[in-house]
């Protein structure tokens, strides 16, 4: 295990009790701080010409890369900037350039034609970690004694369970469903996804294969256990021995990434992240996600600070992104008259996301504030890669709208009815009787009709 750097890592293959040769490949570069895993497929020694190129072209692309990576690292502006996206679109390339190197060398033996390979890796760039994964490897994260699972296998499993095909309990007496349904190589260009994770000190990440993740499907407190060693090297040991005995049917890597020391805890970093993801996760328009969803999401947030009386939108001006507040207060204001105070876990500006227009108020921090904020562009990125996704925000976003419709139609119907009301007092002078002073007299007839009887 390597301690040079903000990271320190454990990495370990075997072969199992079952096959013959190791189709999984790894990679390790703590300068770049990149961290492969690779579980080759094709039989006839295939899988592991797959996987070994997979991780070597992978290598060379972010390499070459380096500068980009520096500078994002360091926050450049100005022409050096390079944005969040700028990475995972240059981490996506690489996965797709080794895909159809892969490919166009199946192409060329016969005996490999239809070889490919899983792919998990983690780029680490200074507080953040970008995992980038195709097929069933898989990334986990232990962050203060909690772990769970980062990535999602593209499988038939979980395709048809995202696709509501079938239901779920016949989908778990299907043979193939741990077939995967995307891979490096098997065609000339894959689908990779590509999380991005706010770091913490002691956060410990692992990248493993099937062959290990496999025996702790129904068991996942053991592994994260395994996880928590304070030695890397042990853990790692311990993972590998645990798969065996368990069968060791499949060959089996592990490697395990650590932001600093596993024992190091940065309480106030970790809590904020953290009240991100509660923040977002109570609001209504992302209520339904998954974890890894909400973890989509939350890859596109930037947090921003602001002081008393700072203005954050304007009336009349147009505006593309959705606010949230983290912290603190907003005064929301029309036409200089205030409408509401927004506290955490509110939000406005949402019809931004959908289209341009004028902003309908005025929003003014009160007191110092901290806003997460989502940006148009950034959302319709979501809708155009994650279609499940993008129904679901979609759905959610017609509710939201639905609510304050009927919301705002309900204040209209009672200002009518309160209009009617001042109206209808105004033209009839109407009060109550205990306010009425106006006296009745009773007058005599008038003489015209006065009777004989009233004469005498």
């Amino acid at each position: 295990m390597s301690d040079s750097g903000v990271a320190q890592f454990a990495a370990l293959t075997d072969i199992g009790k079952k096959r013959d040769h190791n189709e999984d490949n790894f990679l390790v570069d703590q300068k770049l701080s990149l961290y492969v895993v690779c579980d080759g497929m094709g039989g006839h020694a295939a899988g592991e010409v797959a996987s070994a190129m997979a991780v070597r072209t992978v290598h060379e692309e972010v390499k070459r890369e380096a500068e980009l990576l520096a500078d994002y690292t360091a926050g450049k502006t100005g022409a050096d900037h390079v944005s969040k996206r700028d990475v995972i679109n240059m981490l996506e390339f690489a996965v797709n350039r080794a895909s159809s190197k892969v490919h166009a060398e199946a192409l060329k033996d016969p005996s490999k034609r239809g070889m490919g390979t899983t792919l998990v890796s983690v780029l680490m760039t200074g507080k953040e970690a970008f995992i980038t994964y195709v097929g069933d490897s898989r990334a986990y994260l232990l962050r203060n004694g909690n772990f769970e699972q980062l990535t999602e296998d593209h499988n038939v499993y979980n395709e048809l369970i995202k696709r509501k095909k079938i239901p779920r309990e016949k989908v778990e007496k299907l043979a193939p469903k741990n077939a995967v349904t995307r891979a490096v190589g098997v065609y000339e260009h894959c689908e990779p996804d590509t999380l991005v994770v706010d770091v913490v000190a002691g956060d410990r990440f692992l990248l493993c294969t099937d062959g290990l993740s496999g025996y702790f499907e129904e068991d996942p407190e053991a592994l994260g256990a395994l996880l928590m060693r304070p030695d890397a090297n042990i853990a790692v040991q311990e993972m590998i021995d645990a798969a065996n005995t368990r069968g060791g049917s499949d060959n089996i890597t592990a490697v395990i990434v650590t932001a600093g020391d596993i024992g190091a805890r940065d309480d106030s970093r970790a809590e904020r992240l953290q009240r991100k993801r509660d923040v977002l996760a109570r609001m209504p328009l992302f209520r339904p996600l998954s974890d890894r969803e909400l973890l989509r999401v939350l890859q596109v947030t930037d947090v921003a600070a602001y002081e008393d009386g700072d203005k954050v939108i304007q009336e009349g001006e147009r505006g593309e992104e959705l606010f949230i507040v983290l912290n603190g207060k907003v005064k929301v204001l029309h036409g200089g008259t205030q409408l509401a105070t927004l506290t955490p876990g509110d939000h406005f500006g949402e019809m931004a996301l959908i289209r341009s227009q004028p902003r309908s108020a005025t929003a003014i921090s009160d007191g110092s504030s901290e806003l997460m904020i989502i940006r148009r562009t950034d959302f319709f990125e979501i809708l155009r890669k994650e279609h499940q996704l993008a129904v679901k925000l979609l759905w959610q976003f017609l509710g939201v709208l639905a609510d304050r419709l009927a919301q705002t139609s309900q204040e209209l119907n009672d200002a009518r009815e309160e209009m009617a009301e001042d109206v209808t007092n105004e033209i009839f002078d109407l009060h109550d009787d205990e306010d009425d002073n106006r006296k009745t007299l009773i007058m005599p007839p008038p003489p015209s009709i006065r009777t004989p009887r009233d004469e005498n």
